[in-house]
């Protein structure tokens, strides 16, 4: 029952947790039914966009999570003789998985911490930190860059770097001669995207393009859109210049004649509670954006 709980809270649905888990929708329902009549209160708020804990939900999560998780790593030191701490959960969107995920536990590591860590959307991430599966997730915002979600506790949230977006052409197309290209010019080259169910779709196609840019091709991972751009086969929107470097042929250019589209990245945590020794892994995790412009 409490793996159930731990599932809908980070899944967002009874549905999806169902699939998380391999259990029918209505074996989860009964047992989230049953944890609330044993509580004697909602655990859950039922709205349009799924499920997501009540003020008691989340007080109860963040025992059960802490629960599970010693027990999960119990079981472990049982298994191998060994009596391990358990590590430092830690999430990323996309793109900071691709450019930042690796230096962050490089830099943990360095500190002495082990860590775990998890690639998921900004939306699954905050779900998994409110339900306290994660210690730690790096998070996008876009302006107005209004908080990630309307539930209390208030999430803690650090900002750590500011980002324009940039424009991965290949190295040797005639888009790749300026520093800059323009939105015309942008809106009329052909177009490497997500699908649009993928967990960063909103990094397809520029945002606000005049007419309607034509995408060739659909590739869910960052490496391999960033190979068929450096193919010649279109160009694709990145957050920021660093992207750019992880495959060789592909060049990072500035959009002209639109306003620019910023993204913030920050570092999420809970309040109240979380990874035992905070000021080290804060360290840790802040030194990964000291160098960057």
């Amino acid at each position: 029952m409490l793996r159930v709980l731990q599932a809908v809270a980070e899944n967002g649905s009874v549905s999806a947790a169902a699939r998380a888990l391999g259990y029918s929708q209505s074996a989860v329902s009964r047992q989230v039914s049953s944890a609330e009549r044993q509580v004697g209160r909602a655990l859950f708020e039922r709205t349009t966009a799924g499920m997501r804990p009540t003020r008691a939900g989340t007080v109860l999560l963040r025992h059960v999570s802490s629960a599970l998780r010693e027990l999960d790593y119990a079981a472990a030191a049982l298994a191998d003789g060994q009596d391990r701490h358990p590590p430092l959960r830690l999430g990323a969107f996309p793109s900071a998985a691709a450019v930042f995920l690796p230096s962050a536990i490089q830099a943990l590591t360095a500190a002495g911490i082990d860590v775990t860590t998890r690639q998921a959307s900004t939306a699954a991430l905050v779900r998994a930190v409110r339900a306290s599966t994660l210690d730690y997730a790096f998070v996008s915002q876009r302006p107005p860059f209004r908080p990630l979600d309307d539930q209390t506790p208030a999430l803690g949230f650090e900002p750590l770097l500011d980002i324009t977006l940039m424009l991965a052409v290949a190295a040797h197309s005639p888009l790749a001669r300026n520093a800059t290209v323009s939105a015309e010019q942008a809106a009329a080259a052909l177009w490497v995207a997500p699908p649009p169910s993928t967990q960063d779709a909103h990094l397809g196609v520029w945002p606000g393009l005049p007419g309607r840019p034509r995408v060739a091709h659909r590739a869910a991972d960052w490496l391999t859109r960033l190979q068929i751009v450096a193919a010649g086969g279109g160009v694709t929107t990145i957050p920021g210049p660093q992207l750019a470097t992880l495959v060789p042929g592909v060049k990072a250019v500035d959009v002209t004649g639109i306003p620019p589209e910023v993204r913030r990245i920050g570092l999420l945590r809970a309040t109240g509670h979380g990874y035992a020794d905070r000021e080290r892994a804060e360290s840790a995790l802040r030194s990964v954006f000291d160098d960057l412009p």
